[in-house]
């Protein structure tokens, strides 16, 4: 397996282009690729249980799944929470299922490959602290699911 590796890097390095992405990716951990998936306030929940069926569908594992909302908590997470936060945040901990947690609580929440954000409400502040959040939490993917020009000017991307 090394000289396949060391092959594909000694191919990586043949290669003309430009070394400014290369060099940024070695300089910073990888950022995950961030989706926008335009919803009202009252429609990014369903938008993010859109996602997150498309996931499973194409085989990503339940446990690599973070939902945070940033209005009403999902329906899930209200539910568990009724059995009290040990029994919540123990299944946060198992990992074997997708994870519904509120913005308010998501510090408390670990890192997962994908972070999917329900923007379904709740202050503007709220929104502005959850996407960065997020962002920080999501390993190779953020998909957020609210009003584009709220989260393209909290992401500092191009609208």
């Amino acid at each position: 397996m090394p000289p396949a590796q060391r092959a594909s890097r000694d191919q990586a390095a043949a290669k003309p282009g430009p070394s400014a992405p290369a060099a940024q990716r070695a300089a910073s951990p990888a950022t995950p690729q961030i989706q926008l998936i335009p919803a009202s306030a009252e429609g990014a929940l369903d938008a993010a249980e859109e996602a997150v069926d498309l996931l499973l569908e194409s085989g990503r594992a339940p446990g690599e799944v973070l939902v945070i909302t940033t209005g009403e908590p999902h329906p899930w997470a209200a539910h568990e929470l009724s059995f009290g936060e040990a029994a919540y945040w123990a299944q946060h901990d198992a990992g074997d299922d997708v994870f519904y947690v509120d913005a308010s609580a998501a510090q408390r929440a670990g890192s997962r490959p994908v972070v999917v954000v329900a923007a379904n409400g709740g202050t503007a502040a709220a929104v502005a602290a959850a996407l960065p959040l997020a962002l920080g939490r999501a390993g190779t993917l953020l998909i957020v699911c609210g009003d584009p020009q709220q989260i393209n000017s909290v992401l500092g991307t191009a609208a």
